[in-house]
């Protein structure tokens, strides 16, 4: 069972409207097929090269940072997903889309009047930095003033940023549902700062139902919509929570699983790798390579079940199997393998219902990525 946990990616391109801008959306379109190109090429010169000479053919800077960059990176994440890509190659191919960005901003707000001041982060451990990097270039073009604090920034020193240079609101980026207990701690920092938190990422969810529940003033599913969302006073009011005070909006808390399970982590990761062993006699012929890559992927799944039991969602979990069991087949693995080390997993939570049952969703969600596709599509008819 090897899994490299990387965020799913979203196809579909932010949508972007500009009433100056009057190159036909088709142009677009063609220079991100072309930029993916040289994405797959490892090729930064010329990835740059086409970024700047979109530019020049007159599509505007925010259109190529959505419409252009964005998606071709989205595809990135697709080809690896699919075993097309190694983490290698799409390591590189990030790290280029980001120098690209660099090669097109160079923005100026001398002489023209400033919206306001925004700064941008990721939560503490989270490396994903290109989608709120998007969202600070964007903002910038609107008008905004950006402080970009890049990725994994701790709680502490962002709000000691906040006290420093008092910005009119906060964006904070989070790809990894992991983080979410990160983020609501981040969240409640901020608003007891007196600064607003507009939040975005996958791991929030597609509708933004896991930033309402963890108290954000605001969710924008793209950078055009965080622009929109900064821009309206109402939706950006400051409210005031206490951040020591989990319990107001999370009581289930009060069961104390997750600060349990939190602190069992190591214990319970390498007490599954020992009944791991038991189920599964190949792994007795395992390198030490393979052990250490079995025993991130049972860490990777006892992180996203942390998750899913601090905010009381099972889909947390249940979300995060599903896509690891097409990443699995996508490599020739036996996604099947999830479900045994969900069962050792549950041999050692038998006091921890909550736990229990968001195992159980799990499981669910593993039995339906692995049957045969007629009969996922038969089953979803009835």
């Amino acid at each position: 069972m090897r899994c490299h946990y990387r965020v799913a990616p979203q196809r579909k391109a932010a949508p972007v409207t500009d009433q100056a801008d009057t190159i036909d959306a088709r142009t677009a379109a063609a220079w991100h097929q072309d930029f993916f190109a040289a994405l797959a090429d490892m090729d930064e010169y010329r990835a740059t090269d086409i970024v700047l000479r979109a530019r020049d053919s007159g599509l505007s800077t925010q259109r190529i940072l959505l419409e252009v960059i964005a998606p071709a990176q989205a595809l990135v994440g697709e080809e690896w997903a699919a075993a097309r890509f190694t983490v290698a190659r799409e390591h590189a191919a990030t790290a280029i889309s980001d120098r690209a960005i660099a090669a097109l901003s160079h923005p100026t707000t001398s002489g023209r009047s400033i919206r306001g001041r925004v700064t941008v982060a990721c939560v503490d451990g989270e490396w994903h930095a290109l989608p709120a990097r998007l969202v600070a270039e964007t903002l910038q073009l609107r008008g905004w003033q950006v402080d970009f604090l890049g990725a994994h920034v701790p709680t502490p020193h962002l709000i000691a940023h906040l006290h420093a240079n008092g910005p009119d609101a906060v964006a904070l980026s989070c790809s990894l549902a992991t983080r979410l207990p990160a983020a609501h701690a981040t969240i409640a920092a901020c608003q007891a700062a007196g600064v607003p938190v507009l939040v975005g990422g996958a791991a929030f969810g597609p509708d933004g139902r896991y930033a309402r529940l963890l108290g954000a003033d605001a969710w924008a599913p793209d950078a055009d919509s965080a622009v929109a969302r900064l821009e309206d006073p109402e939706a950006m009011t400051p409210t005031y929570r206490d951040p020591g005070d989990p319990l107001s909006a999370l009581p289930h808390l009060a069961d104390q699983e997750y600060t349990l399970l939190r602190r069992s982590r190591r214990q319970l990761v390498e007490q599954t790798m020992t009944g791991l062993q038991k189920r599964v006699p190949a792994m007795s012929a395992y390198t030490e390579a393979q052990r250490e890559h079995t025993r991130e992927d049972i860490g990777h799944i006892v992180d996203f079940l942390i998750a899913a039991v601090y905010i009381d969602r099972a889909q947390v979990l249940a979300d995060f199997l599903e896509w690891t069991s097409g990443i699995l087949q996508a490599r020739n693995v036996p996604a099947r393998t999830l479900l045994s080390a969900l069962d050792v997993i549950a041999t050692q939570l038998h006091d921890f219902p909550r736990a229990l049952a968001t195992i159980d969703t799990g499981r669910s969600a593993v039995t339906r990525a692995t049957r045969p596709a007629h009969s996922r599509t038969t089953e979803d008819r009835v």
